[in-house]
């Protein structure tokens, strides 16, 4: 091949490559939140990751004119395909199709990726992995939002998050709509006040970027423009002091419209319930989050890491939710025709990657083999010998794949890979019936040790 017709290796923006030490450790996070799901009482499901466009729909754009526009989505034949944008979606459609054969009350994890057509950056991916648990069903709303609240605290905890280091806040959707619907702000520009309202948190945003959502226009550093609600200045400032109550106590004063109230009283309810157990304190009341997404109905969560965190360049950054979700009584009545209310959260287990991989305090299982240097071609099957000893004792092994490199430069490479301990044989070892091991770790000149080939299996434990 011509050197100009070389291809360049790289990836598309918002896809990322993961090797070493960071898939390690993702591996041991999804199965910490696997086994809390499951400790939790949820089975597990597993759905394509193609779903027939009009069946999922699209809950994210923020552009009217072009619904779709935040999802890869692909003609089939006759009919559009969508990669799926979230786990939610696929569980309504699943429910629908497989109501008769599911339990009244049926508890649901699912892990799997999910792909945004959306702007990437700062732990922020196109292609991500998301761990969802939901519970389908008609139950008590207090007692299954307590859970979630539950489940949240005990997964991140197993995951090495001290509880000063996480924070779960909680709202309600009726309250701020109980808000919309005093001040008669119309249909049309209720999802764009909603989006508003969720964006108070976000970088760059605030009391005044939101306060531009909600009036004519916002412009961000870029010179961007984004079209607002048109709300009346009244109708803005209504909002702005709501966003500003920061306790349930004064909001119940604040607000008496009985849609707010109602939701008031629902998250009172879910308070109760955490005070049976060990999580209360955890929990805290935050009115500004109000989920972007308009399947929401009442409660909702967002979890947030207390600590800070950088990109790849050093700057700090505001990293977002790491777990959110609520309930939902309409997304799979969309099919059935009737409300089948449910209610759950999903983890961003690679955002959560990204965080836990910058605080280094969670202790990952070395998995790296012994390394079995090849001294000479002529004992081969006596090295196998050995690496099949290793590996019947349940300790990662191999043998070097090559006799034409030195012993040096197989120890080189073995240093390079971080391995800890290397096996040396050579003719006179296997005259006596021994064996050389080297701790790869420890200080030069005094790591080396010839032991008899019956103690093999005991020292190398010492030493991993």
């Amino acid at each position: 091949m011509n050197k100009e017709n070389k291809l360049v290796p790289g990836l598309p923006s918002g896809f990322e490559d993961r090797w070493g030490k960071k898939v390690l450790l993702k591996k041991k996070l999804l199965k910490v939140i696997e086994n809390n799901f499951i400790k939790f009482g949820a089975e597990a499901l597993e759905t394509p990751s193609f779903e027939i466009a009009e069946n999922i729909g699209s809950f994210l754009a923020e552009d009217e004119a072009n619904p779709m526009s935040d999802v890869f989505s692909f003609e089939d034949g006759d009919k559009n395909i969508t990669l799926r944008y979230d786990l939610s979606s696929p569980l309504a459609r699943f429910y629908a199709q497989n109501n008769q054969e599911l339990p009244s009350i049926f508890k649901r994890y699912q892990i799997q990726n999910v792909f945004r057509n959306e702007k990437a950056g700062n732990g922020r991916y196109r292609e991500f992995m998301q761990a969802d648990f939901d519970i389908v069903g008609n139950v008590n709303p207090a007692q299954a939002n307590a859970e979630l609240c539950n489940l949240i605290s005990s997964t991140l905890s197993d995951c090495g998050l001290n509880k000063d280091q996480f924070t779960i806040n909680v709202s309600n959707r009726k309250i701020v709509q109980g808000l919309i619907n005093e001040l008669k702000i119309s249909e049309e520009k209720q999802t764009k006040v909603i989006r508003a309202i969720d964006k108070l948190d976000k970088p760059g945003f605030g009391l005044k970027g939101v306060e531009d959502l909600l009036k004519k226009e916002r412009k961000d550093k870029s010179g961007a423009i984004t079209k607002g609600a048109e709300l009346s200045d009244d109708q803005a400032a209504q909002i702005l002091n709501f966003l500003k109550v920061k306790d349930l106590k004064e909001l119940r004063e604040t607000l008496k419209n009985p849609l707010s109230q109602e939701g008031i009283k629902e998250l009172e309810d879910v308070f109760e319930i955490l005070g049976y157990g060990s999580n209360l304190k955890k929990v805290k009341t935050n009115f500004t989050i109000v989920r972007g997404l308009a399947y929401y109905s009442d409660f909702i969560v967002e979890t947030n890491l207390d600590f800070k965190v950088t990109n790849n360049k050093g700057k700090e950054i505001e990293l977002g939710s790491i777990c959110s979700g609520g309930s939902y009584a309409k997304l799979i009545s969309r099919f059935r025709g009737v409300d089948v209310p449910g209610t759950g959260i999903s983890f961003g287990v690679d955002r959560l990657l990204f965080a836990l991989m910058q605080l280094d305090q969670i202790k990952i299982e070395d998995q790296k083999p012994i390394l079995v240097c090849v001294m000479d071609q002529k004992f081969l099957k006596n090295y196998y010998e050995i690496v099949d000893l290793l590996r019947g004792n349940n300790i990662n092994a191999e043998v070097f794949l090559s006799a034409k490199k030195n012993l040096g430069k197989q120890l080189e490479l073995a240093n390079k890979r971080e391995l800890a301990v290397a096996i040396i044989c050579g003719e006179n070892e296997f005259k006596d019936n021994t064996v050389t091991i080297k701790n790869l770790k420890g200080v030069k000149g005094e790591n080396s040790q010839t032991i008899p080939k019956s103690n093999l299996i005991n020292e190398i434990k010492k030493l991993i």
